[in-house]
């Protein structure tokens, strides 16, 4: 990180904290290096990714400082994890079998059929994926695609497909409720989502020994263009089996796990496994910091049981679709019961603790990995951790509320912060006692303190820069990559104010893969229900070919009813139109106005009731405040 960016050295505590992480695990063990180099065949010419107007996509020279030794503005444990991470090109799985690795966040696997190549997981932006796919053209000649598929969800798995295909060209494969989840996560809570992950890969962080060293799961994600094929064909049991271009697979159906939909697959004439995310070198997320549903790991500890089962005797590699592969039926099998132990152990003591009285930060406290998990280098917790999965387990068991009477109406933080302030004796008082704690070393108290100095008065100076330093402190001792970029992005945001967000996940293929009711529904969480109190309009929408659709607003609330009955109300507006148009108007891009003037349109009513319905909708911000109010 350069110097403008305000960044400090670390402080004498965390230097000699992360020194003595080199002590506390077997740096010596140089396993994971061999593996994430074998079968390395070579990499780009040229290290810059570049989209259509020559802006930078990815660059794969960017993390070439990992080259170095670990200084003390790290933990020497992510440090180690970054530099495998950053290893990139084309490399042998198995004969038949070729990964691409470090031209995203994720990895894109490409297996060879008997004239062209199924592309498994086709990274985030159309540009890494066709740099992949050149990259591995050159190395081993020019094969179509002859196949496509996605093993789960998660736009870092699909977001580059037309980097390597068109449309319709080819059969592209997914697990069942692919299409729905892929869309309505990056819609609904879109936005929001896609903040808060402008903190947890630390995009905007400038890339360095104080900056953004990596996120854990792989370094960071793709800047360019997202895009999206509808799957084809759906696996929708486990034991199905499918052959494509002669590539013959059989499937494991894991939804719950990593992502609503996903599976696995096993290629039995490569006695190859693909775990897709399932089973990766680190601790996954079971509630990601930039916000999901809470994953589930009982059953994801099961469907690990349930893949050894299946797949362990005739496998002779297991791959995923981050990180590096395992080699050795013994290896794979250890691998895979260890993944299966860490989150089955998670789960289960965090109910027999909460089920103590314990609510989740004391969990967090006090929740200890056995000895044999915490030496194993693929437990850690890079990306997601022990404390944050501790506390998602007992969100999805019993909530926000941790069942104390005090916590159930407390005041929103901007005015809980001018209390505590006031309370302790104003602002002066607080930060001359938190400088001390700083001078402690006590930089998680810092910065829980001082954070209310900020809430309660965000234009103080002088706590702004004593937080962006405690936050900054407790960045460079974190072991877990996200909470590495979350600390220093606030510590930035704190000095330089807000950088927005640098990448969006709203891209016109997964608008355009919305069903109706889900455009209907993405209507719906945008009107400003206090201004729409007292408004009282029906529409009614006829598309050509379609059931009618009865969109009413009242009380603040926008529903839609397909079809007719008692449920949809007689319309102040009623059109005709194909469903292209409707969409049309549904995502902004088509004016009420113009639907009236159209000879292909028919309008009965009054136009102007569908021109106030929408003036009702309210805009998301994309780069809403974070550490201040």
């Amino acid at each position: 990180m350069s110097q403008s960016t305000g960044a400090r050295p670390a402080e004498p505590g965390i230097a000699e904290a992360n020194r003595a992480v080199r002590q506390r695990f077997p740096f010596d063990d140089d396993q994971d290096l061999k593996d994430a180099r074998r079968g390395f065949m070579g990499t780009a010419r040229e290290s810059v990714v570049r989209d259509a107007e020559g802006r930078t996509v990815w660059d794969l020279d960017a993390y070439g400082f990992l080259d170095q030794e670990c200084p003390d503005t790290a933990n020497p444990s992510l440090w180690r994890q970054s530099r495998l991470c950053s290893e990139h090109g084309l490399f042998e799985v198995t004969e038949g079998i070729y990964q691409v690795r470090g031209f995203d966040l994720s990895n894109m696997t490409i297996v060879e059929g008997d004239r062209g190549v199924l592309v498994i997981d086709p990274l985030i932006s159309v540009e890494t994926a066709a740099a992949g796919l050149a990259l591995y053209r050159g190395h081993r000649r020019d094969r179509p695609v002859t196949g496509v598929l996605y093993t789960h969800s998660h736009v870092d798995h699909f977001g580059g497909v037309r980097g390597v295909v068109s449309d319709g060209n080819v059969p592209v494969l997914a697990p069942a409720g692919f299409l729905e989840h892929a869309v309505s996560e990056n819609v609904y809570a879109g936005t929001a989502m896609g903040r808060r992950a402008a903190y947890m890969y630390g995009a905007a962080l400038p890339k360095g020994e104080r900056g953004q060293i990596g996120a854990g799961l792989g370094q960071t994600t793709s800047t360019g263009t997202v895009g999206l094929i509808p799957p084809t064909l759906d696996i929708t049991r486990t034991g199905q089996t499918e052959t494509i271009d002669g590539i013959r697979m059989a499937f494991q159906l894991t939804p719950g796990t990593e992502a609503p939909a996903e599976l696995n697959i096993h290629f039995p004439d490569h006695a190859a496994l693909c775990m897709a995310e399932n089973a990766t070198h680190n601790l996954h997320n079971l509630l990601t910091l930039r916000g999901a549903q809470v994953r589930d790991p009982r059953v994801w500890a099961r469907y690990l049981t349930e893949a050894i089962g299946l797949f362990a005797d005739a496998s002779d590699v297991a791959f995923a679709s981050h990180h590096w592969p395992v080699w050795g039926r013994e290896r794979i099998v250890r691998f895979l019961s260890g993944q299966r132990d860490l989150y089955a152990y998670l789960h289960d003591q965090t109910l027999r603790m909460l089920n103590q009285g314990l609510t989740g930060p004391e969990i967090a406290e006090q929740i200890q990995l056995p000895p044999a998990l915490e030496r194993a280098w693929h437990t850690h917790g890079y990306y997601g951790s022990v404390s944050h999965n501790t506390k998602a387990v007992y969100q999805r068991y019993l909530g926000w509320f941790d069942g104390n009477p005090a916590h159930l109406w407390e005041h929103p933080s901007t005015e809980s912060a001018r209390r505590y302030v006031e309370f302790m004796g104003g602002a002066g008082e607080v930060l001359r006692r938190a400088r001390q704690s700083y001078a402690d070393g006590d930089f998680r108290w810092v910065a829980q303190v001082v954070d209310h100095v900020v809430f309660a008065d965000p234009d103080n100076a002088e706590a702004r820069a004593l937080q962006a330093d405690a936050l900054e402190q407790l960045g460079y001792g974190s072991e877990n990559g996200t909470w590495r970029n979350f600390y220093l992005m606030g510590a930035l945001e704190l000095r330089h104010g807000p950088v927005g967000t640098p990448t969006a996940t709203t891209a016109p293929d997964l608008l355009a893969a919305l069903t109706l009711e889900q455009l209907f529904d993405s209507l719906a969480i945008r009107i400003d229900g206090p201004r729409a109190w007292d408004a009282d309009i029906t529409v009614r929408w006829n598309p050509t070919g379609g059931e009618p659709v009865t969109l009413r607003l009242y009380n603040g609330v926008l529903t839609h009813v397909t079809g007719g009955g008692p449920a949809a109300a007689e319309p102040d507006v009623e059109i005709t139109l194909a469903e292209a148009d409707l969409r049309g108007v549904l995502l902004g891009a088509v004016a009420p106005g113009d639907l009236a003037a159209r000879d292909d349109i028919e309008v009965a009513g009054d136009i102007g009731k569908l021109t106030e319905l929408l003036g009702h909708l309210s805009d998301p911000d994309p780069d809403f405040a974070i550490v201040t109010p």
